[in-house]
């Protein structure tokens, strides 16, 4: 089987991810994330909709899911499998096994595959990531700029700025656009929607945030559009 560049690349991240997560589950738990305040079943969620993205596409790099297939089965029982795992071996490490947290990753192991049911990879990658920046900034119960203000600008840069580039990259595949000026009114669009759809949650959810939490993630939307735009410029003008 060849694999093309971006299963290639899928196949890298979910290395290196499921090692970082097998690293993070087991590790003792940091005292900023006590802090914080930080709603663990959530980052179990989280977590694991993001593995078993990278897990499908991995193994169909831009198919659907279908049930009627054993691989659907066999992803969905690989991702549990670790998952149980997971929870089991923690205690060896002086975390505790729970069984809410186990349903938290079943519940983001469903969540995600449902999800590709109705979505191929490119539709799906802004909406996982999507519902990750809209957990992480919510996650928490503390306001991360007063208690981790360099992680905190870090993260609304480069969450935003991120989101931009795989908004811009859907954009291509599904709202092609015949001027620069259209592509830079949606290409703006779409993440500072999610930027006002994650910051409206956490007023709705009483989540403390500050005003620079909204300049940076700008920062990172505008970077990620001057990058992704100047290939445009001399089309659309």
């Amino acid at each position: 089987m060849i694999l093309i560049r971006r299963q290639k690349i899928t196949i890298a991240l979910l290395v290196l991810y499921w090692i970082a997560l097998v690293v993070v589950t087991h590790m003792p738990i940091p005292k900023l994330v006590y802090e914080a305040q930080v709603s663990d079943k959530w980052l179990h969620f989280l977590g694991y909709i993001n593995l078993v993205f990278l897990l499908w596409f991995t193994v169909y790099h831009d198919r659907k899911v279908n049930w009627r297939s054993r691989w659907t089965w066999l992803v969905l029982l690989a991702a549990a499998a670790y998952g149980g795992l997971d929870e089991l071996s923690q205690p060896w490490f002086g975390r505790s096994c729970d069984i809410e947290d186990f349903a938290a990753n079943a519940v983001g192991i469903m969540t995600g595959l449902v999800l590709f049911t109705f979505l191929s990879f490119w539709q799906a990658l802004p909406m996982v990531m999507a519902i990750t920046i809209f957990g992480v900034t919510n996650l928490v119960h503390t306001d991360l700029s007063k208690l981790a203000p360099v992680a905190n600008t870090a993260f609304h840069i480069f969450a935003y700025g991120g989101f931009a580039l795989i908004w811009a990259k859907f954009m291509d595949l599904y709202l092609p656009c015949r001027t620069f000026f259209k592509w830079l009114i949606i290409a703006l669009a779409g993440p500072v929607v999610l930027l006002f759809v994650v910051k409206g949650g956490s007023v709705l959810l009483a989540r403390p945030f500050a005003a620079t939490d909204l300049l940076f993630a700008f920062l990172g939307i505008i970077a990620a559009i001057v990058a992704r735009g100047v290939r445009y410029l001399p089309k659309g003008l």
